[in-house]
């Protein structure tokens, strides 16, 4: 399962976020680390699920599908707080960063508010620049992996000439550690033309820089999208940095609860709700819900958070849907499951690939594939396409 991390400051909405997104229950408090050991849960991206184009009944195995819209698992990981310093151990900062090393991908959640200092203190709304925050995590998590190379450099080099070895591959067996792969590593040096020999600290950093922004990507989230003047920070988020996703954890978290309890018809990613029990609301509530209407959905579109899952795997990680099944003529596996399993896999993927995906031997045994919707075999060299239902045939 593909795993993602929610990161950022103290006190900026991570859990809010993260208990949005998985329905979990991470402790939520205005006071910086709350958060103190990692949690993990699953939350879902959205795809369309064939069931309603073949009108047929699916029976999913490894998903969920509400409706038409397949819901795919993925590992959401929300981490302590980080603030400037903590590559050197400030806060909690040495438990934060080896929380990340095995996520794919960054969710940077911000108080696009304004309303949280640069240690994640409550403060006044406006009174901190939100810009300011984007910056220092790459920062810290590209000195967390200076000082794991740094303090072992000069052995690396070392190893890599007495033992006649490519240093990149050196390189990313050091790092192996935080999911870096050496593939990572080759594309990532690129950015810089002198050898590995004659790189000083800034080349180093410069590199690692790249290595990060490849290796694992990251997502701002302009959180608490719907406090003043967080509009105008999110426009200047996007002037600077391009790809912004507003959001409101608060907004999407109510909503989910009070669908949970038959009260309104929600489904997370929606531009709206339908009130099913409105005898029931007290005042407070139905201004709540008609607050978060006029300031969060019809601003925004939604509340951000299945937004933020969806085009962190199918923008960030370039993955897509594929749905494999034995039988092509009923879309089933061999128990007779229709459209049982619903495949994230990168784009550009062949059906060779796909096979390795499902289990070794099958990939192992692979022959060819079969386009489930025509029953015609595909060369194999077919780029798989996002939706596709293929069945592999193997010996």
């Amino acid at each position: 399962m593909l795993q993602i991390a929610v990161t950022g400051k103290p006190n900026v909405g991570k859990s809010s976020f993260f208990n949005a997104a998985t329905l979990s229950e991470a402790e939520v408090a205005a006071y910086p680390f709350t958060t103190i050991d990692a949690h993990k849960a699953v939350a879902h991206v959205t795809a369309a699920c064939p069931c309603k184009e073949l009108k047929m009944e699916c029976t999913p195995h490894n998903s969920k599908c509400v409706d038409g819209v397949r819901l795919i698992p993925v590992e959401l990981v929300d981490v302590a707080g980080l603030v400037p310093g903590a590559h050197e151990g400030r806060g909690l900062g040495n438990k934060f960063l080896d929380d990340l090393r095995q996520a794919r991908a960054f969710l940077h959640i911000i108080d696009a508010s304004g309303s949280t200092d640069e240690e994640g203190r409550p403060c006044e709304a406006g009174s901190h620049d939100p810009l300011e925050d984007v910056d220092f995590l790459q920062y810290e998590i590209t000195m967390w992996l200076y000082g794991i190379l740094k303090k072992n450099w000069d052995r690396l080099l070392r190893k890599s000439l007495s033992e006649r070895l490519d240093f990149a591959k050196v390189m990313a067996e050091q790092l192996s550690g935080t999911g870096i792969l050496l593939e990572d590593v080759l594309e990532a040096k690129r950015n810089i033309d002198k050898d590995y020999h004659h790189w000083n600290k800034e080349d180093i950093i410069q590199f690692l820089d790249a290595l990060l922004r490849i290796a694992k990507p990251m997502l701002i989230v302009a959180n608490k999208a719907d406090i003043h003047p967080a509009e105008e920070n999110i426009r200047r988020l996007e002037e600077k940095y391009g790809e912004v996703v507003p959001a409101s954890a608060a907004a999407e978290l109510a909503l989910t609860r009070a669908a949970e309890a038959g009260i309104i018809s929600y489904r997370s990613g929606d531009s709206d709700f339908e009130i099913l029990k409105k005898g029931e609301l007290t005042p407070e509530q139905e201004n709540g819900l008609l607050y978060i209407r006029e300031h969060v959905l019809k601003r925004y579109g939604s509340t951000g958070v299945q937004e933020a899952l969806n085009r962190t795997i199918y923008g960030l990680l370039g993955m897509m849907v594929a749905y494999p099944v034995e039988d092509e003529h009923k879309m089933s596996d061999q128990k007779g499951n229709i459209l049982p399993d619903a495949l994230l896999i990168p784009k550009g993927s062949k059906p060779r690939d796909m096979a390795f995906l499902i289990h070794t031997d099958i990939g192992e045994g692979f022959m060819h594939a079969v386009d489930a919707r025509s029953c015609r075999r595909v060369a194999s060299d077919y780029e798989i396409k996002h939706g596709d239902i293929i069945s592999i045939i193997c010996r």
